[in-house]
């Protein structure tokens, strides 16, 4: 059964961009920082274009807030290795581009960087992962603090709020409803649905702006060559990975049997331990 509403995706790339809908994104960055965020203006990111190829299998958003601040959200709906990296790039190039030459190292902004992704990434059982740069003694663990004077002149109390930080929402399965904020996002994220007692910051805004009902017939058609790009993308990478297995197995085989046919076993024992048959055993 359809949702009634769009992808979080496709609303990255149409809807919320318009400045009446920034209070969604408002919401699921005040949920995962803690505290009230305002959106002042969106910026120009690397695919904060728009794009007559919806078979791109991500798309990004870079918003700012009233404090200068750079929110760098990211969708990726395709497997990638190195997406890891590709977080530290990121935020590495906000940091880089959003300072002025010549200007003093105070000026170097906060960058979040909030990455929705809807594959495997990594080795864990969570679904929300933060990371963020301390620095610690090798001897005894202690944590370096920043001084009185330096808490008072960048206005923060720590080291890490001093560098990029990174939100890793994982949203390719996870289907349980509850009160908790975070987890109605997570849900929202994974399933497009946003169900009628959704209270997280956002979700009543995101109820009424992102209902499909709401758009127009060509951006209805659109929207719909955009999931059938998702599904293809997905049976792509499905596919490409259960080759893999295959011809991992395969290789597997060909090496157990010619380290058999090495040991002097003959050629039907061979195919019945590898399953290979006796005409590929041969030509080993």
């Amino acid at each position: 059964m359809g949702s009634d509403f769009v992808r979080f995706d496709w609303a990255m790339k149409r809807l919320l961009r318009d400045k009446a809908n920034y209070v969604v994104l408002e919401g699921l960055i005040t949920t995962l920082l803690g505290k009230k965020i305002r959106i002042k203006k969106l910026l120009e990111s690397e695919s904060n274009r728009d794009s007559e190829d919806d078979k791109q299998n991500r798309v990004d958003l870079l918003a700012e807030d009233e404090q200068g601040v750079l929110y760098l959200m990211e969708v990726q709906n395709e497997t990638e290795f190195a997406y890891f990296q590709r977080m530290l790039f990121g935020a590495s190039k906000l940091v880089t581009e959003y300072i002025n030459r010549g200007q003093g190292y105070e000026n170097i902004r906060k960058v979040y960087s909030i990455n929705i992704v809807y594959f495997n990434l990594g080795q864990g059982k969570d679904y929300v992962y933060h990371g963020k740069t301390e620095f610690r003694g090798l001897h005894d663990g202690e944590l370096l603090n920043l001084s009185p004077f330096q808490q008072q002149k960048f206005e923060v109390s720590e080291v890490s709020e001093l560098y990029p930080e990174y939100f890793i929402l994982k949203a390719n399965d996870f289907n349980r409803w509850s009160k908790v904020p975070l987890d109605q996002w997570i849900y929202v994220l994974c399933n497009g649905d946003i169900p009628e007692d959704a209270d997280a910051p956002g979700l009543a805004e995101a109820r009424e702006k992102l209902h499909i009902a709401r758009m127009s017939k060509a951006e209805l058609n659109a929207y719909y060559r955009h999931l059938d790009n998702v599904v293809i993308l997905r049976d792509n990478i499905d596919t490409a990975r259960n080759e893999g297995i295959i011809e991992g197995r395969a290789e597997q085989s060909r090496d157990m049997a010619l380290k058999m046919k090495a040991r002097g076993f003959d050629v039907v024992t061979i195919a019945d331990l590898t399953g290979l048959t006796e005409k590929e055993i041969e030509t080993l």
